[in-house]
C-alpha cells in the first residue's frame, strides 16, 4: 500500500469539481485561449483555483487579483507556485485593492473575468486597444456596469443572469452557506429565532428557506410589492420594514444594493440582535455609521471570531458578523458556496469566456445574459456526470 498523502483543501475542491475537470481536459486539446491573457478579479479561495487552472489548460496567461476581504493566502501561495501572476492581499482597504486592480489592467489583458464590476469599471475610464470583452459574475456588478455600456462597448456576459446560476448557486448554495456561516460565526441556535431577510431574489429565497427549515420564523422585506407578494404566498411573514427590523433576532441583507440597514435604523434594532450581510459589497449594512453614531456608547470586538458588538447608550447591544462583509467568505475558516454550485457557475464562466474569445459577439452583447445554448451545454454536461 502507498504511503498516505497529505492533501490540502485546494486538492479536495479540485477533485470535487468534476465538471471543470472535464472542461479542462477538453480545453487542453482545443486551446481556446492560446495567445490570450485573461485578467481576473474574483474571490481568491480554493474553488477559484479550479476555475483558473481550467482557463490555463485552455492556453491562457493569467493575471489575477481578488475582492475586498475575501483573499485567502493559501490560494495566493498555490497560484504563485503554479507560475500564475497574482496581485492581491487580504485587505479591507479600498485603495490597496484599487492598486491591485490597476496592476491587472496594466498588463492589458485581452479578456476580463470580473466579480462586482471592479475591473470593467476601471477599464471604462481607461480603455485600451485589443480588449475583447469578458464576463461579470454578479448582480451587483451588472447594476454597477449598466450605466457604462456606451463607454464599455464590448461583449460582457453576465453569469448571474443565467437560470443555472440563479437556482444552483444563488438560491441553493448562498442560502446554505449563509446559514452555515451564521452557525460558524456564532455557535448560536436558529430554533425559535425571528429572522428578517432583506431581499427576495434568488439569494434571499434560498436564505429564507434555509432558516425556516432550521425552525426559525422568517420575515421577508423587499422594495418590490410583487416580489413581496411572492414571499407572502411562499409562506413567509411580510411585515412593514420597521416592524421587520424591530422584531428580528437575526437580520440578513442579500439585496446587492447599498444602505439597506443604516444608522437611521439604530432605534429599531433589538437588544441582542445579530446582523450579517450576504451581498457582494460590504455596504448593505452601514457598519461605519453605526460605529460613529452619537447614540453608540462603545464597540467591543471579538477579534478571533470577527464579531463586533455595538453597545448603545440606552443599554441595548447588537452584534455584526464579519464587519458587514459577505459573511460566507469572512470570519474564521470561510468556505463560501458549495463546491457543486461553484463547479456549475465556473463552468458557465469558462464557456462564456470561450465564446467571447472566439469573436462574433458585437458591442450589442454588452451586459447581456449567458446565451441559452451555453446554459443548455453546461446543464447537459453536469447531468451526464450525475447520472
Amino acid at each position: 500500500m502507498d504511503q498516505p498523502s497529505s492533501l490540502s483543501r485546494i486538492d479536495w475542491v479540485a477533485r470535487s469539481c468534476r465538471l471543470l475537470a472535464a472542461t479542462a481536459a477538453e480545453f487542453s486539446r482545443t486551446r481556446p485561449f492560446a495567445g490570450l491573457t485573461i485578467g481576473t478579479g474574483i474571490h481568491l479561495e480554493p474553488k477559484t483555483v479550479a476555475l483558473l487552472m481550467t482557463l490555463r489548460a485552455g492556453g491562457a496567461r493569467l493575471v489575477c487579483t481578488g475582492n475586498l476581504n475575501s483573499t485567502q493566502q493559501e490560494t495566493v501561495d498555490y497560484l504563485r507556485a503554479q507560475g500564475i501572476t497574482v496581485f492581491a492581499t487580504q485587505t479591507t482597504d479600498a485603495a490597496e485593492h484599487g492598486a491591485s486592480l490597476d496592476a491587472i489592467l496594466a498588463e492589458k489583458p485581452d479578456l476580463l473575468l470580473d466579480n462586482g464590476g471592479d475591473l470593467f469599471a476601471r477599464a471604462a475610464e481607461r480603455p485600451y486597444a485589443d480588449m475583447l470583452g469578458g464576463t461579470e459574475e454578479t448582480t451587483s456588478g451588472r447594476t454597477r456596469l449598466l450605466p457604462m455600456r456606451d463607454k464599455l462597448a464590448m461583449p460582457i456576459l453576465v453569469i448571474n443572469d443565467s437560470p443555472i446560476k440563479q437556482f444552483a448557486e444563488n438560491k441553493h448554495a448562498v442560502g446554505q452557506s449563509l446559514f452555515e456561516s451564521y452557525l460558524r460565526f456564532t455557535n448560536r441556535s436558529t430554533n425559535g429565532k425571528r429572522v428578517t431577510v432583506f431581499g427576495y431574489g434568488a439569494c434571499g429565497k434560498g436564505t429564507a428557506a434555509c432558516f425556516r427549515n432550521a425552525f426559525s420564523t422568517v420575515s421577508v422585506v423587499d422594495i418590490d410589492p410583487v416580489t413581496t407578494l411572492e414571499a407572502h404566498l411562499d409562506g413567509f411573514v411580510t411585515p412593514l420594514r420597521a416592524e421587520a427590523i424591530r422584531s428580528a433576532d437575526i437580520l440578513i441583507t442579500v439585496t446587492g444594493y447599498i444602505g439597506i440597514v443604516t444608522a437611521a435604523d439604530l432605534p429599531l434594532i433589538k437588544d441582542g440582535a445579530i446582523l450579517m450581510n450576504g451581498g457582494h459589497f460590504p455596504h448593505e449594512i452601514d457598519v461605519e455609521a453605526f460605529r460613529n453614531s452619537p447614540d453608540v456608547a462603545g464597540v467591543d470586538r471579538y477579534e478571533a471570531e470577527h464579531i463586533e458588538t455595538i453597545r448603545m447608550r440606552d443599554g441595548r447591544a447588537f452584534h455584526i458578523l464579519g464587519a458587514g462583509h459577505m459573511a460566507n467568505l469572512a470570519g474564521p475558516r470561510p468556505l463560501g458556496n458549495t463546491v457543486e454550485s461553484m463547479d456549475l457557475g465556473f463552468a458557465l464562466q469558462t464557456r462564456c469566456l470561450e465564446r467571447v474569445a472566439k469573436g462574433g459577439l458585437g458591442k450589442e452583447a454588452c451586459i447581456i445574459p449567458v446565451p441559452a445554448d451555453i446554459d443548455a451545454m453546461v446543464a447537459s454536461a453536469y447531468l451526464d456526470l450525475a447520472r
